[in-house]
């Protein structure tokens, strides 16, 4: 094991600890509910599709090679057919605004998704072209990606994305690429905190906001630790109560991660409604789009207000 000496200089092990901000959510609120909405389906790994290979994620299923996987791609499919329709049904049952993840692929093959949910009020993200990590991608490569996804949401949901959070890893030049194209305020691809982040990149300040993979569905995955709809609404009623807690000194977010063909089970729809029923019961609670949250710690922090790139040299060549 390398001595401490010899650490990447850009790892942060400390945050906030000793140094919170002097910030309060809008409204003073005492916590910001950020509920995201993974979008996937169509983007998984598919020799239908022209990929390399099948996807191999998801529950029970064994690995199909060489030929078309026709089980894999039907459970997908529910995602779509069945699944977004009870969240969006939960959603605007207790009127919470949402960011939805969305793959390019996915919101190209199902545009009704992007534009049922801008009518909702809802936030239209990227997730990347495909549901693949980046972080084995070379610069052209991933570059092309965020232009190929930016391009795709655009069309569906009338604008292009603010936001983008990678799935799993990123490449080195993840974050670099995405200031770069010009168009994004905030990223969501840390782990490490429970409160927005400003980071340096290049000469301009950047916000992160953290994603959570406890407060997710994708612990109903085999070996994850869910099993029943209740598993999901004790443990994120739990991390709620902590950080609604917390919430009353510091600017505490939470991030409460579902997928269209995980949560949108018949089984597991119910655990959802529990969570946002148990959250609506108090008050200074912020359901807000990730947008929305980028915006506000950005105002309230003391940065510049945040506009594309292409729209402040417009601004300035006028």
């Amino acid at each position: 094991m390398p001595p401490p000496d010899t650490f990447p200089i850009d790892r942060d092990f400390v945050g906030y600890a000793h140094d919170a901000p002097d910030f309060r959510w809008p409204g003073g609120h005492r916590l910001a509910v950020s509920v995201v909405v993974n979008v996937e389906e169509g983007a998984e790994l598919s020799l239908a599709a022209g990929d390399e290979a099948n996807e191999h994620i998801y529950e029970a299923v064994e690995r199909v090679e060489g030929v078309r996987d026709l089980c894999m791609e039907s459970h997908y499919e529910y995602g779509t057919r069945v699944g977004w329709g009870r969240i969006r049904t939960a959603l605007r049952r207790f009127g919470v605004t949402a960011t939805l993840n969305a793959c390019g692929r996915a919101i190209a093959l199902s545009p009704w998704i992007a534009r049922e949910a801008v009518a909702d009020g809802h936030e239209v993200s990227a997730h990347g072209w495909r549901w693949e990590r980046h972080v084995y991608m070379d610069e052209a490569t991933e570059r092309a990606a965020i232009a190929r996804t930016v391009e795709a949401i655009a069309a569906a949901a009338g604008t292009p994305p603010v936001g983008w959070h990678t799935r799993s890893a990123t490449s080195p030049n993840t974050r670099r690429l995405l200031l770069e194209q010009g168009g994004f305020l905030y990223d969501s691809n840390a782990y490490n905190d429970d409160m927005p982040i400003t980071m340096r990149v290049g000469d301009d300040p950047h916000v992160v906001l953290p994603y959570a993979f406890d407060t997710n569905d994708m612990r109903f995955a085999n070996g994850g630790g869910f099993v029943l709809g209740s598993d999901f609404a004790r443990y994120c009623t739990d991390a709620f109560d902590r950080l609604y807690a917390e919430g009353a000194s510091l600017p505490r977010m939470m991030s409460i991660g579902l997928h269209l063909r995980i949560i949108g089970k018949a089984g597991r729809i119910a655990g959802l409604e529990a969570l946002l029923a148990h959250i609506a019961r108090h008050p200074g609670v912020w359901f807000a789009r990730r947008d929305e949250i980028a915006r506000a710690w950005r105002r309230g922090t003391g940065l510049p207000d945040w506009a594309p790139r292409r729209a402040r040299n417009e601004t300035t060549e006028a």
